[in-house]
Parts: C-alpha cells; sequence; structure tokens
C-alpha cells in the first residue's frame, strides 16, 4: 500500500527552480509533522525541511533562504519549493511522515553547472 508518492524532480541549470510534490494518504498526513530528506550520492540523508502541523517550519542550514516548505491539508500535499539551485543540491529528495519510517520512494534532482 502506497501511502507518500513524491513528484517533481528533475533537471535544471544552477540558479533555477523546481517544485516537488509528495502526496500523502489522508490518515497519515493529517495530525503529523512531515519531513523532506535528501541523499547525495556517497552521504548520508539528512533532512533538509519540516513543517508542523499548524504550518511552521524549519530549514537545513545549506537551504535556508532558499527552500520553501509548505503544505495543502485539503490536498493532503507537502511542497518543496527550492529555488536558487546549486549543483550540491543534487540528490534524491523524499519525504517522510515525522516520528514514523514512512517513506516516499524519493524523487531524483539533479542540478547543472
Amino acid at each position: 500500500q502506497v501511502q507518500l508518492v513524491e513528484s517533481g524532480g528533475g533537471l535544471v541549470q544552477a540558479g533555477g527552480s523546481l517544485r516537488l510534490s509528495c502526496a500523502a494518504s489522508r490518515s497519515i498526513f493529517i495530525g503529523n509533522p512531515m519531513d523532506w530528506y535528501r541523499q547525495a550520492p556517497g552521504k548520508q540523508r539528512e533532512r533538509v525541511a519540516t513543517i508542523t502541523i499548524a504550518g511552521s517550519t524549519n530549514y537545513a542550514d545549506s537551504v535556508k533562504g532558499r527552500f520553501t516548505i509548505s503544505r495543502d491539508n485539503a490536498k493532503n500535499t507537502v511542497y518543496l519549493q527550492m529555488n536558487s539551485l546549486k549543483p550540491e543540491d543534487k540528490a534524491v529528495y523524499y519525504c517522510k511522515v515525522q516520528g514514523t519510517n514512512i517513506w516516499g520512494q524519493g524523487t531524483q534532482v539533479t542540478v547543472s553547472y
């Protein structure tokens, strides 16, 4: 049973933008904070951003000021707007239900020079 489905990844030039989406089953979306993580080749998975049920947000220092996490509770979807992308942002991006082991399948983001 698929509970989280990411989309929106792709190839973009440095300085460009992408918006990732994560559609969730309502039963796991409502009442839970949501996280975005990423994993670059050869590196550990790292948390990028978090949004609480009330909409408070928190970001990793590496993306602060460039990325914006948001959620649409009516659509059971969490978003990650990524602006001013850098080559070092290249990674597979995952959404996650905070406090659980529920992960999406990941979406690849590649940023070229």
